[in-house]
């Protein structure tokens, strides 16, 4: 009897054998895993930067002359046409990256308001150029920047329950976004 159970005990070792070097062969393909999840992650860090930054460029591009914006009387310490401009671009990046980084983290999925509430912000930007330096509506523009402006703590607070780095790259854009709608508060009144 023990020579049987002796013997079913090696049959049920040799049947773990295959298993284990199973195991090993899935440790050898790893890395290569790692490397093809690699590259999916800077596919998709690649697409979530650049859609928003190619959209902020061509609405410069279309609408940035300022014309009438450069026509104004400002006060010293208004910024200059570039400087807006370059500033948007760097608020679209650092927007973009932060939901990135969200998503990355499964953060689009958990809260359902993150996602809508980037789309939100991200329209909002697109819209303050034209409505202020090519058609010359203050007005709409200040309420514009006032909604850009919550919609940028909305996404903040949204952020801040899924990664802190996210939500420290939001910290210049509402930085940016305060700066901009006094701006636009004094252009009303120009």
């Amino acid at each position: 009897m023990a020579v049987s159970t002796l013997h079913l005990r090696f049959k049920i070792d040799q049947t773990k054998t295959p298993a284990a070097t199973d195991a090993n062969t899935f440790s050898k393909t790893r890395p290569h895993n790692k490397m093809i999840s690699a590259k999916r992650a800077f596919r998709s860090l690649a697409f979530s930067i650049s859609v928003p930054l190619i959209l902020s460029l061509a609405i410069i591009c279309l609408f940035g002359s300022g014309k009438k914006y450069r026509a104004l009387p400002k006060p010293f310490w208004f910024p200059p046409l570039w400087f807006i401009h370059l500033a948007s671009l760097g608020s679209s990046f650092l927007m973009s990256l932060a939901a990135w980084l969200v998503w990355a983290d499964g953060g689009l999925n958990l809260y359902s308001d993150s996602l809508p509430l980037y789309i939100a912000q991200v329209s909002l930007s697109f819209v303050w150029d034209p409505l202020v330096l090519v058609i010359g509506a203050a007005w709409l523009g200040l309420v514009s920047c006032v909604v850009h402006f919550g919609t940028l703590v909305a996404c903040y607070k949204s952020f801040k329950k899924v990664n802190p780095f996210a939500k420290d790259l939001v910290k210049p854009c509402l930085a940016w976004m305060g700066f901009l709608t006094m701006v636009n508060y004094k252009l009303v009144f120009l």
